[in-house]
């Protein structure tokens, strides 16, 4: 098996007036691994943002993290890596819950307001409640970082959106060709929740997820494309796709992805329940916890997963935040890397779990459909010429 990796980072993006290069102790939020600094670099570096931004208090930065929902995952890991490295640098946080909920995440930013904090980061779902979170934050003067869904006037940070969702419908097409062979597959269904709450940046993905597939399967019928809101749980994505599953002929290829790996943990157990896992497979998106134990134990029907390393996110942010305070001017848009992880491999990335071969799983080698990223880019350009900078250029 050919593992593919990508490096969003590395990649030239249209960025208009990044000073690209920019540096604080050596890291290059463009050009970073994603390990984990060490805790002297990082109080190094609040040492030289004190030297231009003084903490409010008068004694120690307090950084405050809005989280998605703290029963998801990827979003507890998100978490435990920010902790993690606001622990080593010395740096103070406060969390907050967002629940999937506009109307609370504008709360919880009144109240990191109230509290003074020198910094936040943002990860909320709602792109209506964006504009006036932000407006509050800039009247109290507090930057911010906005994980996955962007805010305006926020750096973003994150997932690789079109990346992302091209390398998982990619990879879900070449699988499902290797496994069924293409005459078959034209007889299927590609199914893909998706996100449509959270605005036109996580679309790109779901986006890419289509396009990557259509990339890798020539002349697919475009009405055996479906697509349904996963509302971003386990649950309601299972209860959507039983219903999905009613207008699907038995006996064909049910090819399925989703916006992250709780959506398409529930897609795999709609599967499960209709007594079709053996003519359903599933690509994931993220690769948190869930998606690690999905490869591992239901590896014939969850068969890849676009990692996103959610546990890397606080080493990236957390540095960030910090350059930001001492003066470095962020890029409009940081991004982690990419890389599809399969059953096979899943040890090299996370050796606590198995590297297994499930059965019936192909033999077959991966390789990037590169023409097809790069006409689905040209797409996107078209589309969406307000987010510009958050659509990476063509690869050679």
């Amino acid at each position: 098996m050919k593992k593919v990796l990508v490096i969003a980072s590395l990649l030239m993006f249209l960025i208009t007036g990044l000073a690209f290069g920019e540096e604080l102790l050596g890291f290059d939020p463009l050009n970073f691994s994603g390990e984990m600094l060490p805790a002297e670099t990082l109080k190094a570096m609040v040492e030289e943002a004190m030297k231009v931004t003084p903490p409010k208090n008068g004694e120690n930065y307090v950084f405050a993290f809005a989280n998605l929902q703290r029963d998801i995952t990827f979003s507890l890991q998100v978490e435990e890596g920010i902790k993690k490295n606001c622990e080593a640098a010395g740096v103070n946080l406060v969390i907050a819950d967002n629940q999937l909920s506009g109307p609370t995440a504008l709360s919880n930013a009144e109240s990191f307001i109230t509290r003074n904090v020198d910094f936040v980061i943002e990860f909320q779902t709602d792109v209506e409640f964006g504009p006036v979170i932000m407006q509050k934050f800039n009247e109290a003067n507090i930057p911010v970082i906005a994980i996955d869904i962007p805010m305006p006037g926020a750096t973003f940070f994150g997932v690789n959106n079109p990346l992302a969702g091209f390398l998982g419908g990619d990879y879900l097409g070449q699988y499902s060709i290797a496994r069924w062979g293409l005459d078959k597959v034209k007889e299927g269904y590609l199914v893909v929740g998706a996100l449509p709450q959270s605005g036109v940046v996580p679309a790109m993905r779901t986006e890419g997820q289509i396009a990557g597939f259509l990339g890798a399967v020539p002349d697919f019928p475009q009405d055996h494309v479906i697509t349904f809101d996963t509302k971003n749980t386990l649950d309601y994505s299972r209860s959507q796709m039983v219903n999905v599953l009613a207008r699907i002929p038995e006996g064909v290829p049910v090819m399925c992805t989703a916006i992250n790996d709780q959506s398409a943990t529930g897609i795999v157990r709609a599967l499960q329940f209709n007594k079709r896992d053996d003519e359903g497979v599933v690509v994931g998106l993220g690769c948190d916890e869930t998606g690690q134990e999905e490869l591992a134990k239901e590896g014939h029907v969850f068969v890849g997963d676009s990692a996103s390393f959610p546990e890397r996110y606080g080493n990236y942010l957390i540095p960030a935040a910090l350059m930001h305070l001492a003066g470095g001017e962020l890029p409009p848009g940081i991004f982690v890397q990419h890389v599809v992880i399969t059953p096979l491999d899943l040890c090299e990335y996370y050796p606590d779990w198995p590297c297994t071969a499930p059965e019936g799983y192909p033999e077959f080698s991966y390789e990037f459909s590169k023409d097809a990223y790069n006409n689905f880019l040209s797409e996107l350009r078209e589309k969406y010429p307000d987010y510009i900078q958050l659509i990476p250029e063509d690869v050679e």
